[in-house]
């Protein structure tokens, strides 16, 4: 045989070289057949995100979250059982099923032990915030409301000097602002025949003393309270002003109502600006409304806020007519008194205001055993409150 027969029929001996001994067993090659056929089942259910149970298989079926979270954040892996392999799971997605009531935020939360740290506390530890923003906001200082005693029961009808008023003629109340501080014509004012309406002011000396004695002489007493002027004057100490807040307002006007008793309301000394001012004069007159008290407006600007305030409080109220002394001279007080009577022939009655000036004093003296002759009637102020503006 030549060379070139050797070399064809050498490859052919190579490919009949006979299997190893294991691999010609029949038994061997059954296993490997099913090994081959279990893995390409395997790798086609991980590939179409299926168990190895099946997708009606009940719970044993379902993935379990884990594998499905390694899923969606890694997708589908290559190599068969790789696949299948749980990650490391962090201790908070372990956490039970209440944790995922938590905000977003927290539930997002990574890093280990984070979400851990980060749970809410206890409910009976957390302060009761929710509790004090359900409650109502914290009261202002409780203040007396504002409702008077009513018919007889007010302070203003208990205080008021006893007058009959006939019917179909006119009255007169004159009142005498100031009184306290100059004693001796004080006095001498006081001594006068009556009735008159004497106005004090809270911080004259003595003064419980020296009403007591006016009244016993038959006059009706007031209280002069200091307010703010709009003209560079003093109304003297503790008087009310616009600068004030509401509530130095009210303790001054209170400690001058307490200053005395026995009186049947106020007027105003001075108060051009401070009875011009609405919101200032407001919780005056509430207090005087809620002690039952009477307020007479001086009237020392046409735009005080007084008497319409009065009314909206359904208080009892009336206002000045005539200043009798703004030239103080006896001809001057007199002329001022004839103006009174007039006013009094067309409206009824009419409210005088003067002061115990020398020349006052005088005037009144010989002008008060008369009045009565030419047809007026000579009251305190209360009887014309009662007539005329019994608002409360």
């Amino acid at each position: 045989m030549d060379v070139v027969t050797m070399a064809r029929k050498a490859p052919s001996k190579a490919r009949k070289s006979p299997l190893p001994p294991f691999l010609s067993n029949p038994f061997v090659l059954a296993l490997a057949a099913v090994a081959a056929v279990f893995a390409v089942a395997m790798g086609v259910a991980t590939l179409t995100g299926g168990g190895p149970g099946g997708g009606s298989g009940g719970e044993a079926g379902k993935p379990a979250p884990v594998q499905q979270a390694a899923q969606q954040q890694g997708g589908p892996r290559a190599g068969g059982q790789q696949a299948v392999q749980p990650p490391p799971v962090p201790p908070a997605k372990l956490e039970p099923p209440a944790a995922t009531s938590q905000p977003a935020a927290q539930a997002g939360t990574e890093g280990t032990g984070q979400a851990q740290v980060e749970k809410p506390a206890p409910a009976e530890s957390r302060p009761p915030a929710t509790t004090v923003a359900m409650l109502p906001p914290p009261a202002p200082p409780a203040q007396p409301p504002v409702q008077a005693p009513l018919g007889n029961a007010a302070l203003w009808r208990k205080n008021a000097l006893p007058a009959e008023v006939p019917q179909g003629k006119p009255i007169i109340a004159i009142v005498i602002d100031d009184m306290g501080l100059d004693r001796k014509r004080s006095t001498r004012m006081a001594g006068l025949r009556g009735p008159l309406t004497l106005s004090w002011l809270p911080y004259a000396r003595d003064l419980q003393v020296q009403a007591r004695a006016a009244r016993a002489n038959g006059h009706e007493l007031m209280l002069h309270m200091p307010m703010e002027p709009s003209v560079k004057a003093d109304p003297g100490p503790n008087a009310l002003l616009v600068s004030l807040d509401r509530g130095e307002i009210v303790k001054r006007a209170r400690a001058a109502l307490d200053s005395f008793d026995g009186y049947v309301g106020v007027n105003n000394h001075m108060g051009s600006r401070f009875t011009a001012d609405r919101a200032a004069l407001a919780p005056v007159l509430a207090e005087l409304h809620r002690r039952g008290l009477l307020w007479l407006d001086s009237r020392t600007t046409p735009n005080s806020a007084g008497i319409g305030l009065a009314r909206e409080l359904k208080m009892p109220w009336v206002g000045r007519d005539i200043f009798l002394d703004n030239e103080e001279t006896v001809a001057a007080v007199k002329a001022q008194l004839a103006k009174t009577e007039q006013v009094a022939k067309r409206q009824g009655y009419a409210v005088a205001i003067g002061h115990p000036h020398d020349a006052t004093i005088d005037a009144l003296a010989s002008w008060l055993p008369d009045v009565q002759k030419r047809g007026f009637v000579l009251v305190p102020v209360s009887a014309v409150v009662r007539t005329h503006h019994a608002g409360g």
